[in-house]
């Protein structure tokens, strides 16, 4: 019989060798791989604009807002109601929702007037949840009413801003 097929490993000494080498032979090939990788990576205006672009990508979900409960509640203008809460449909016509400035699809909404509106918001209609979404500690029928004129207006609508309420200010 040929030694041909027989065992490469023929001692104890040469086992233990092996078992070291094929764990630390990978290892040393991964650290190597992963210094290469980094290595152009270590300029600091690349490194600074990466992370401003990574902060924007998670910004709508990382970002936390403290507000101070005691403070005076300031009233937000009916743009900044849009961008917080309309423009996730309104701004590309999703679920059916008329686009911003679009006064063909307006046009109809306008027509039955701002009452008629308000009602679609604070209720819900279709695909829209009610109050569009938002929390009513957060954003009052107020402010809904302006993001409403905001919208209508935009797209040919001339609706009068809303009366504030008595006991707000701005």
């Amino acid at each position: 019989m040929s030694n041909e097929h027989g065992s490469l490993i023929k001692s104890p000494k040469q086992l233990i060798i092996m078992v070291f080498a094929s764990f630390f032979v990978p290892l040393i090939i991964i650290l190597l791989l992963m210094v290469y990788v980094n290595s152009g990576k270590r300029d600091g205006g690349e490194s600074a604009d990466a992370a401003k672009s990574t902060e924007q990508l998670i910004k709508p979900v990382a970002q936390l807002n403290f507000k101070d409960a005691s403070a005076p509640r300031e009233l937000q203008t009916g743009e900044q109601v849009y961008k917080a809460v309309c423009s996730s449909c309104h701004a590309t016509g999703a679920a059916g929702a008329p686009k911003f400035g679009d006064a063909s699809a307006w046009a109809p909404r306008i027509a039955k007037g701002y009452d008629s509106l308000m009602t679609s918001v604070i209720k819900g209609k279709g695909a829209m949840p009610a109050r569009g979404g938002s929390n009513p500690t957060e954003i009052s029928d107020y402010e809904l009413g302006r993001a409403v004129v905001y919208m209508a207006n935009s797209a040919g609508g001339k609706l009068p801003e809303p009366k504030a309420p008595a006991t707000a200010t701005k």
